[in-house]
């Protein structure tokens, strides 16, 4: 029996996988989620260290895909996806940095989106329709999917970014591809981005002219693989002796990422609990505190790609606990920082440690070193690498970032990018103009 799929507003029928992930956003505008969250056994965690990432992930891919791919295809796709390496590397005595920035655009966004592209492409390898790829980016999402869509026969995607509010090496990344790649920059912030996308979503005259899905978060295929690294950070720690009373701490904007670690707990990941670090856009902060989920216009800062003031997978994590803000808060911690903390932070690590963190990670050090307790082991998520926010970081630091080759390559090219406002009329107007 395969797996089904549910919309978090409960108004639409459930779903296959497939339609899930070819549809991204459900037709109530909720968000889908598994029927079912299988638990791993006791003794896939008792031999997990002897595991490769490669191995481990499939594992929990299978727990998720099984059903619904044959396991030749989702290992293919599993094994292509994680072909580079997660490492934990030691900042401090009982702190540790989950480097996710190793892949083809250097930042965690790879897992996912590389693992969407191959999943798409299976599904649709044999329609002869178009399926066009909605994406909003508030800055590695953009670089991610479009370098793991890139060349990807029957897509074509649309990469969405707020103009002048992502870093220029980011904006490198997925403007100057070409290909089946077209980056789209709005005039206005990243919420106003993934309104488009949304609205696109709901958009009859839209669905009837083309076939469109969304690689952000939203979708199925693009959050769930992510909970990969979680076991495997889990592996680097017992490997170390340290796996006892861990805890985790994720970077957070649009919070696909927590939400893929908490999935990971109901399937046994033995973490003791999770903490959402937030920059100035505090909206998950401010609900662990009052209760209110109060979303609000997000404000630019030095961490740009967690600068959501409406985060989408928020409907997940309720879903996750029943929409109890008690069970959420015994299982999730908050923190945030402002622009000052987070260079004040980064800054003093650096000169203490040698060890240099992007804004992002910075956010999930801190809160770590101001909440574990004696006796516990925190793993931070560096969501991306320093170079990918030379002039912030060399700036704050005092130093020179080298610049990572593939990221060179990048900047090389010319930018290709379409002016559109935040209207969503203008929008609309672009896309049916672009029906082939």
């Amino acid at each position: 029996m395969t797996m089904r799929y549910y919309s978090t507003n409960h108004n639409s029928d459930s779903v296959t996988l497939r339609d899930a992930v070819v549809r991204g956003l459900a037709p109530d505008r909720g968000l889908y989620m598994p029927e079912h969250i299988r638990r791993l056994p006791d003794s896939f965690f008792s031999k997990i260290d002897g595991m490769s990432l490669q191995e481990i992930s499939y594992v929990v891919a299978d727990a998720f895909f099984g059903e619904d791919i044959p396991a030749d295809e989702l290992k293919r796709i599993v094994y292509e996806t994680m072909s580079f390496p997660i490492p934990a590397r030691k900042v401090d005595e009982d702190i540790y940095s989950l480097e996710l920035f190793h892949g083809p655009t250097l930042a965690f966004k790879d897992v996912g989106a590389r693992f969407m592209a191959r999943l798409l492409g299976y599904f649709n390898r044999n329609s002869k329709q178009l399926v066009n790829v909605l994406v909003a980016t508030s800055g590695d999402t953009g670089s991610a999917v479009a370098n793991g869509f890139l060349g990807v026969e029957g897509v074509h995607v649309y990469v969405l970014y707020p103009k002048g509010k992502v870093s220029p090496i980011q904006e490198c990344q997925f403007t100057t591809l070409g290909q089946n790649i077209t980056a789209v920059e709005v005039d206005g912030v990243f919420d106003d981005c993934q309104s488009l996308v949304k609205n696109a979503f709901m958009d009859a005259d839209l669905g009837a002219a083309m076939k469109l899905t969304s690689a952000n978060s939203i979708n199925v295929a693009r959050f769930l693989p992510q909970a990969f690294y979680y076991f495997g950070a889990y592996a680097e720690m017992k490997r170390a002796g340290k796996a006892d009373n861990l805890v985790v701490c994720v970077p957070s904007g649009n919070f696909g990422n927590i939400t893929a670690g908490l999935f990971g707990v109901r399937m046994g990941l033995p973490t003791k609990r999770f903490i959402a670090a937030n920059n100035a856009n505090d909206i998950f902060y401010n609900y662990l505190k009052t209760g209110k989920y109060s979303p609000k216009p997000s404000v630019q800062t030095l961490a740009n790609a967690m600068d959501v003031g409406d985060p989408s997978n928020f409907a997940r994590v309720l879903a996750l606990y029943e929409n109890s803000h008690e069970a959420i808060c015994a299982g999730i911690s908050g923190a945030a920082y402002t622009d000052e903390q987070i260079k004040e932070t980064l800054r003093e690590v650096y000169m203490r440690t040698g060890y240099l963190m992007d804004p992002h990670g910075t956010c999930g050090y801190r809160a770590l070193r101001e909440q574990l307790l004696p006796g516990e082991t925190g793993v931070f998520l560096e969501t991306a690498h320093p170079a990918k926010f030379k002039e912030k970081v060399d700036a704050i630091a005092g130093g020179d970032v080298e610049i990572p080759a593939r990221l060179q390559e990048f900047m090389k090219g010319t930018k290709q990018s379409v002016p559109v406002s935040r209207n969503y009329q203008d929008f609309k107007n672009f896309l049916l103009g672009e029906v082939r």
